[in-house]
């Protein structure tokens, strides 16, 4: 295992001398032996994928399904509406926490909704619209601390790479669960909620953030633990830093927006449970191959400068929102609300079948491909995890303000169309307000006035392991 850290770590520091942009950093020596295999950055990556495997992944899973695969598609909007305004608004504030409590703690926290909201599946429909909202304000802890650490702990070289390392393990949770509720015929809740709670501890068994020195010997700089005061005005100095983030707003809004659509107005609407459950399987596949093909081969291409790389990246997205949506047109003017039943929904043995579950293999490229892109976007501003968590609290309490909203137009029934069609006008805003940032914004190495946050909370100094 040591060999293979170490010969990833070759792959990915070799990136362009005007990409590295940690020079100007103090060097440190990298711990050996077990030390060296338990402190490197991809060993730790890869232990914050298996906590959202076990936790996210398996609610992913359920929510695929269409209703959760066990209540009714009104139940599970409401609960998921019930989830994202609490989300949204905790989300606003849990950079601040982040950064008061640390990382690990902060991500701690925030696995404990996953269970319970698991749990309530097996209780009835009241008690799941509580827990949503309960989730929603452990849902921003736990994507805070995970989005500041998966964009601190590599160098500018590997972000692409770590970002894909992270989101093909945990949409791992969504293959295994999609594939173990298939294989049962969805009586596997009490599964996944054992597996959450494994979930729950696995951060005990993770490094702290200041004891991590990156592949290239810079560490990674923790935030002492500032006044909440102290942390709430670091808010403002972020946004006044770094004015240029509010250009990425309207993609931070449209990124989980398109899953209602696709769950439930797709996915839930027209496939028997049999095809729901296979339908989600290759979404969360497909997802992992997407990410680890824009993370690695496009936006950590080594040959390209990172502009030109960021260039590369939006083009790809914004040509995948077209096609996809197009796509999708073409199946979506065949159905509304008031003509989808039972008798006609589409199997999987079913002749149009094969054409449809692509639309969602392809939809689960562009959901990858929108957020590993983003997150490399933030990750392009800053290696500072203090004005990164501030920047992931944002780019959740936005994500999940669009969410709330769109579940709640589903679970009052608005018309199967004009939720597809605002979510096609959104996604391609989104790409739209975010062009100008990847113009101007994004340079070929982070500038050292970006790490404005640590600056100004100042560093607690401290000793890389031995």
């Amino acid at each position: 295992m040591s060999d293979a850290l170490v010969e990833a770590e070759k792959m990915g520091s070799g990136g362009s001398s005007e990409d590295s942009g940690s020079a100007r950093e103090e060097i440190f020596e990298r711990p050996t032996g077990w030390r060296g295999v338990y402190y490197h950055p991809i060993l730790q990556i890869s232990l914050l994928g298996i906590v959202c495997f076990m936790c996210p992944g398996m609610v992913n899973a359920l929510t695929g399904l269409g209703g959760g695969g066990q209540i009714n598609t009104t139940d599970q909007a409401n609960a998921s509406s019930a989830l994202y305004a609490t989300f949204a608004f905790f989300g606003f504030f849990s950079g601040t926490i982040n950064n008061v409590l640390g990382s690990r703690l902060t991500l701690m926290l925030g696995t404990w909704g996953y269970p319970l909201y698991i749990a309530s599946f097996l209780c009835g429909c009241a008690f799941v619209v509580a827990a949503g909202a309960i989730l929603g304000v452990c849902a921003a802890l736990l994507w805070t601390a995970q989005g500041s650490l998966m964009m601190a702990y590599p160098t500018e070289a590997q972000k692409g790479m770590f970002i894909g390392i992270f989101w093909a393990i945990f949409n791992l949770g969504g293959v295994v669960g999609s594939a173990v509720a298939f294989g049962q015929n969805f009586n596997s809740t009490i599964g996944f909620l054992i597996l959450t709670l494994i979930g729950v501890f696995i951060p005990l068994l993770m490094a702290n953030p200041n004891k991590m020195i990156r592949a290239d010997g810079t560490r990674v700089v923790q935030a002492r633990h500032p006044s909440w005061k102290a942390e709430l005005f670091s808010l403002f100095i972020a946004l006044k830093s770094d004015p240029w983030i509010v250009l990425l707003f309207p993609m931070f809004f449209a990124s989980n927006y398109f899953y209602t659509w696709q769950f439930n107005d797709y996915n839930g609407a027209i496939f028997t449970i049999r095809a729901r459950g296979l339908n989600n399987f290759v979404y969360w596949t497909s997802q992992i191959f997407g990410s680890i093909f824009i993370g690695y081969f496009i936006l950590d291409q080594p040959k390209l400068r990172r502009r030109v790389r960021a260039f590369s990246g939006w083009m790809l997205v914004f040509g995948m929102v077209f096609v996809v949506h197009i796509w999708a047109y073409f199946y979506q003017r065949t159905y509304t609300r008031q003509t989808v039943s039972a008798a006609t929904n589409i199997d999987i043995f079913s002749k149009d079948y094969p054409a449809h579950v692509w639309l969602m293999i392809f939809y689960g490229f562009l959901d990858s491909m929108w957020q590993t892109f983003a997150y490399w976007l933030i990750g392009a501003m800053s290696n500072d995890l203090a004005k990164l968590a501030v920047f992931t609290g944002f780019y959740k309490s936005l994500q999940s303000c669009g969410a709330a909203g769109i579940w709640r137009a589903d679970g009052v029934a608005l018309p199967y169309m004009n939720i597809f069609a605002s979510t096609w006008a959104l996604t391609a805003a989104g790409m739209l307000f975010a062009f100008p940032m990847v113009y101007f914004r994004v340079k070929d190495h982070t500038e050292t006035e970006d790490e404005i946050l640590q600056q100004i909370s100042g560093v607690e100094r401290v000793e890389p392991p031995r």
